[in-house]
């Protein structure tokens, strides 16, 4: 027995015609009959906004009629508005007059919830529609609702995960196959993983646009972009990845978001969000080093809960369209039977920290000088700042600096010192770091790198 559909069709309007923005239009039509049944009135298209007309865009399965150059004027005609154009212009005008006009709003634009998530939140609760999110992290991965809805009642404590598929391509790759960081590039444009040009996603844009959305959603407070410590993994090179392998741990670019007690981690002040994206060593048991190819995975800690793992495709056409239609049938239902999706919850109103504030493990490779005391006067800098060791290895004698056959500039032989730290202040393990490399026992720290998972 088929469900009963009644009343006008709610008209929708897709902004762009990219990858997803035509798979969200061909699945809309292929599905028109299921949406209809599980909505309660049909979903009509009534356009789609490109920048140029005339290209051929027949994946998208809809009448050539239906596009159009003329974005401000079809938002003005729509019940719902699919944005997927990306970036912050002209998507925020688009979506803020979509409101006006009283639509409700399904993004996937993760950099602009990011930059200006409470300026679209206040519009969407002023005209009294919804505006829906969930295919800006994590692609078809069913993550933000769970977060707002599901967790809605226990306290989560922390966020940590995979959420950009590239990166998470480039890093499989320089470990399962030992290609340099350019090659592995190379290979994920030629698989279309990755842009032309990558720098979103390498430099860890793309990653903490994501985490500040987690955050904000996870912790009840507003964390924009610019509250998110950023490191990309251009920097991580094939003798990183192999050190990682060394110690059994693989390398991966990690979003972590979570509530630090007290300032700073210390007793007696106010909790914080610490917000952070940089590449990581992981142990090989940890279930995110097993994360591989594009695919993204998270963890969300919760006090009640426990911990969970949400795991899938983080990107492509198909799977965020799936998340966007997702989002459209849950604002058409809104408009068939009344009520408002969740609003935003900003009200914990807990100050973002510093970097310095995180708690967190670090690997450092030294070359130091084969003289005796070298590690006692290494271990001493790193007691002056409270950090504390937790492995040491020294590797048989290498003539520091070495290259091509040359010696450093004094001609002093050496000796590869690699130590692992036990949690410390961030800050204190980069003050250590600075400090080492001021001893003139040091002839070069080659690797620095943060460890997490365990």
């Amino acid at each position: 027995m088929s469900a009963k559909v009644e009343g006008e069709p709610l008209r929708v309007a897709i902004l762009g015609c990219g990858v997803v923005g035509s798979s969200v239009a061909r699945m809309l039509t292929e599905n028109a009959d299921d949406l209809a049944a599980r909505v309660g009135r049909r979903l009509q298209i009534v356009g789609i906004a490109v920048r140029r007309l005339g290209r051929d865009r027949s994946a998208a399965g809809v009448p050539e009629h239906l596009f159009t150059t003329d974005a401000e004027e079809l938002v003005t005609r729509a019940d719902i508005v699919v944005e997927v154009v990306g970036g912050i212009e002209p998507a925020r005008t688009l979506i803020l007059r979509a409101f006006e006009h009283g639509a409700s709003v399904v993004t996937a634009n993760k950099a602009l919830l990011a930059e200006d998530g409470p300026t679209l939140y206040a519009a969407a609760d002023a005209a009294g529609v919804d505006l829906y999110y969930e295919a800006s992290v994590a692609g078809a991965i069913p993550l933000l609702r769970p977060l707002r809805e599901s967790l809605a009642g226990d306290d989560v404590t922390r966020v940590l995960g995979i959420v950009n598929g590239t990166t998470n391509y480039v890093l499989d790759k320089m470990d399962s196959t030992g290609a340099g960081f350019a090659d592995a590039v190379a290979q994920a444009q030629a698989l279309g993983y990755a842009e032309a040009d990558p720098t979103a996603d390498v430099e860890g844009f793309d990653a903490a646009a994501k985490a500040a959305i987690l955050a904000s959603l996870a912790f009840h407070t507003r964390i924009g972009a610019a509250d998110v410590y950023r490191e990309g993994i251009t920097e991580v090179s094939a003798a990183d990845v192999a050190a990682a392998a060394e110690m059994d741990c693989v390398v991966k670019l990690l979003a972590i978001c979570e509530v630090v007690d007290g300032a700073g981690g210390s007793e007696g002040g106010a909790p914080g969000v610490s917000a952070r994206v940089y590449p990581a060593m992981i142990p090989r048991s940890h279930p995110l080093a097993g994360v591989r190819e594009a695919f993204n995975a998270v963890f969300v800690e919760a006090r009640a809960a426990g911990a969970l793992m949400f795991y899938g495709p983080g990107a492509g056409g198909d799977p965020t369209a799936s998340a966007v239609l997702g989002d459209v049938v849950a604002t058409a239902r809104h408009r068939v039977g009344g009520g408002l999706g969740p609003r935003e919850s900003a009200y914990a109103d807990l100050r973002p920290l510093d970097m310095g504030a995180a708690t967190t493990r670090y690997y450092v490779r030294l070359h130091v000088a084969d003289r005796p005391g070298v590690l006692a006067q290494v271990a001493a800098e790193f007691a002056r700042h409270d950090v504390s060791i937790q492995q040491v290895r020294q590797d048989v004698a290498v003539t520091a600096g070495l290259a091509a056959g040359d010696a450093d500039s004094d001609g002093e032989d050496g000796a590869e010192l690699v130590i692992v730290t036990h949690a410390a202040p961030d800050a204190a393990l980069s003050a250590t770091v600075d400090a080492l490399a001021e001893l003139d026992i040091v002839l070069g720290v080659t690797s620095v790198m943060r460890v997490e998972g365990d």
